[in-house]
């Protein structure tokens, strides 16, 4: 009898800023609604079948606060707005973010929503969506209100739920009492999801395993150099992270939340991304856990060898992946199970094409085939064949979201004469064959490099680095800022921040996901009451191209320093930044306006010049107390502040430095400076002494110190040092 462990995979970051608490990205919420429950009420539909469940703790706490309705996202708080009271704001919102589906499976089979996005079609510049957006009446925002949620629903509900039928009966010209049923039903449904979990788990078809509590990389959290195991040559951060102590506390924070949650500590580990190493074997033992999975990969270099298939798929070494081995290092033993990538792969990747019975039929075929080889090499011994996989994100490229395939390939597991379902404890369990070593890799190419390989993932790591290290030194604070400072650590440990740096992932939300990153380890300074790192409030994707800038210089410039527009002409050919905003929230009705308004910048060929235009004159801003400073990132720590007193202006050169690192008054510099309208500044480039680079912003402080205004407000502007420094070419803002 061949045993199958079939494990699917549940997973979302933390999207929670602890500073405003307002979760950034809706996809806790909505794949809770489509996927979490469903998943779990389909296996009661099959007796006698055994599935395992991972659940990350850092995906359960937040599916509890919206289930609770303490949550909010503003996906959600703009989809339940009367649509009369939308603003500009939320309009240009709703039309960018309103569609976010499989367009095939969920937006294409619904007329209304498919009108909705013929609307809309496909801006890209912010002036287009906005153009898209006056196209809308106010009763097509409250149906694309609506049609947003409703094809995140549950296919049970889309079925069977009278209420639900009714709304997509209905299709269009929806009222706002139709909003109000469906977040009844929303709620409804987010508050059966864990319920689900617990009567599978009562009921023995179900096991419920963890990954550590915010999904870290285990191996790089214990130590990054790590990684030159299999990239010995590649560049690295430039500060080395070793904390085991972190990745023990992630794991046993996993199974209390566990235990809280079902009633049962997890005997069963998915270390986040299939990441295993050596130096995490003790820890996961520790913290309880008696079996982890990982992928085929990782054993075939644990082994030495290397696994291959024939033509039609089929693995020519069985006897050695089908079975679970015992990992016996560091003084600890850990049963392993390790995942048939091929048979993963094929649901996550291959079956959404094809028909579901088809698909089924070809899944149990290739089980059974591979059961059979593994009884033929071993002399009759039954296989363990494990399939692991994302069990989410596959199901809105299939049709009916993934209840035909999934219907047709339980039924056919259920009563196979020659397959019977195991949770992943039974099929861990007895394991005889020992690893003195587990080969350091992931399931994507037994290595790291999708978490670490890249400038911006090095770029990263070496701000959690820094931020860490001022989490251990001595501070004032209180004991519960400590303590929410170590949180944003372990959050900011996640493996989710670095899965979207780099060219081999992107998304839609790519900035969302560096913003919030930067947030959290920014809110570990705030916590312990030290300035926040200049490079945090840069983005981290190199890749980015910035829409800041209406223009970048286009010629040297010689402007008159003497705070007035003198001449039309003096700065024609700056670079030019506009300025609407504050950054902040990704979307906040009440934030207030910015004070600057414009920035200029430009070179000749011994001065960098700037100039700040407000929206009142810049010697009434100086004159209320503000200090407005060009902060440099390149020369690293370097800041000129204007101030004014006496009556007069005064630039001074500031310089961060000690450890920790704080702001240092160096004297007075050369810079000519001016304030009238406008506020124009002209700083000799010798003094800066850059090397291969000028990169700065225009930062605003009020009197008390405390930075007000930063621009631009997730990268620099920037230009290059050469022998052409000064040519527009260079720029790039």
């Amino acid at each position: 009898m061949t045993r199958v462990a079939l494990l699917w995979h549940m997973h979302q970051p933390y999207y929670e800023d602890l500073r405003t608490h307002e979760h950034i990205l809706p996809w806790v919420r909505l794949h809770a609604l489509k996927d979490y429950y469903g998943m779990a009420a389909l296996v009661s539909e099959f007796p006698g079948l055994k599935v395992t469940f991972n659940l990350v703790p850092s995906l359960l706490v937040q599916l509890e606060a919206f289930a609770a309705d303490r949550a909010r996202d503003p996906y959600l708080d703009i989809g339940l707005k009367p649509a009369e009271a939308l603003t500009d704001d939320d309009r240009l919102f709703i039309v960018r973010n309103f569609f976010h589906a499989q367009r095939q499976r969920m937006i294409d089979i619904y007329p209304r929503y498919a009108e909705l996005l013929a609307i809309r079609g496909y801006p890209g510049s912010t002036r287009e969506a906005t153009a898209a957006a006056e196209r809308f009446t106010v009763d097509d925002l409250r149906d694309l209100q609506v049609w947003h949620k409703l094809v995140w629903l549950d296919p049970y509900y889309l079925e069977g739920d009278d209420r639900v039928r009714s709304l997509v009966g209905k299709g269009q010209l929806f009222g706002e009492e139709d909003k109000q049923l469906l977040r009844e039903v929303e709620l409804e449904l987010l508050n059966k999801v864990l319920p689900a979990y617990r009567a599978g788990a009562a009921s023995g078809q179900i096991e419920i395993s963890a990954s550590p509590f915010y999904h870290p990389i285990l191996p790089l959290l214990c130590d990054t150099d790590i990684y030159k195991r299999t990239h010995p040559e590649s560049p690295m951060p430039r500060y080395r992270f070793a904390h085991p102590e972190d990745a023990l506390e992630q794991l046993t924070r996993a199974a209390a939340c566990h235990e809280r949650l079902f009633g049962a500590r997890p005997v069963g580990l998915w270390p986040s991304e299939g990441s295993v190493s050596d130096a995490i074997i003790p820890l996961v033992s520790q913290a309880g856990f008696r079996w982890l999975a990982t992928d085929e990969l990782v054993l075939a270099r644990s082994l030495n060898t290397s696994f291959s298939r024939t033509a039609e798929g089929h693995l020519e070494q069985p006897e050695r992946l089908y079975r679970p081995y015992v990992i016996d290092t560091g003084g600890a033993r850990v049963a392993c199970a390790f995942r048939d990538h091929l048979l993963s792969d094929l649901i996550g990747f291959s079956y959404a094409g094809r028909p579901a019975e088809a698909a089924a039929d070809d899944f149990v075929s290739r089980l059974v085939e591979a059961g059979r080889r593994f009884a033929k090499r071993t002399g009759g011994e039954d296989a363990l064949i494990s399939v692991v996989l994302d069990g989410e994100n596959a199901w809105e490229h299939f049709e009916g979201g993934g209840r035909p395939f999934l219907r047709a390939l339980y039924g056919r597991l259920a009563k196979h004469a020659e397959l019977r379902t195991v949770t992943m404890t039974e099929g861990c369990s007895g394991a005889t064959d020992t690893l003195t070593s587990i080969f350091p890799g992931s399931w994507i190419d037994a290595n790291f490099y999708i978490w670490i390989g890249h400038r911006d993932d090095q770029r990263a790591w070496d701000q959690l680095s820094e931020a860490r290290a001022a989490l251990d030194r001595p501070s004032n604070v209180s004991p519960e800022a400590r303590a929410q400072a170590r949180e944003e650590v372990l959050i900011a440990e996640g493996s989710d921040w670095c899965w979207w740096y780099g060219d081999d992932h992107s998304s839609e939300h790519d900035e969302e996901f560096d913003d919030l990153y930067r947030r959290h380890l920014g809110n570990v300074y705030r916590l312990l009451e030290k300035p926040v790192p200049d490079d945090l409030f840069v983005t981290n994707i190199s890749t980015i191209v910035s829409a800041a800038a209406e223009s970048g210089p286009t010629g040297l410039i010689h402007p008159t320093i003497d705070g007035e527009e003198t001449s039309y002409f003096e700065w024609l050919h700056a670079g030019r930044l506009e300025i609407h905003d504050l950054p902040g929230a990704m979307h906040q009705t009440d934030r207030p306006r910015a004070i600057v308004c414009e920035i200029r910048f430009g070179f000749d060929r011994e001065r960098l010049y700037v100039r700040v235009d407000a929206v009142r004159p810049m010697t009434e801003v100086l004159d209320d107390g503000y200090e407005c400073s060009l902060k440099f990132l390149e020369p690293d720590g370097i800041r000129l502040s204007v101030t004014a007193g006496d009556g007069r202006l005064v630039a001074t050169y500031w310089d961060r430095r000690g450890d920790p690192p704080s702001w240092h008054r160096r004297g007075p510099s050369g810079a000519s400076v001016a304030a009238g309208t406008v506020l124009e500044v002209a700083v000799p480039i010798a003094e800066l002494n850059p090397r291969a680079a000028l990169r700065f912003v225009v930062a605003l402080y009020d009197r008390a110190g405390s930075e007000v205004e930063r621009h631009p407000a997730s990268w620099p502007i920037e230009a290059a040092v050469a022998e052409a420094l000064v040519e527009a070419a260079f720029w790039r803002a």
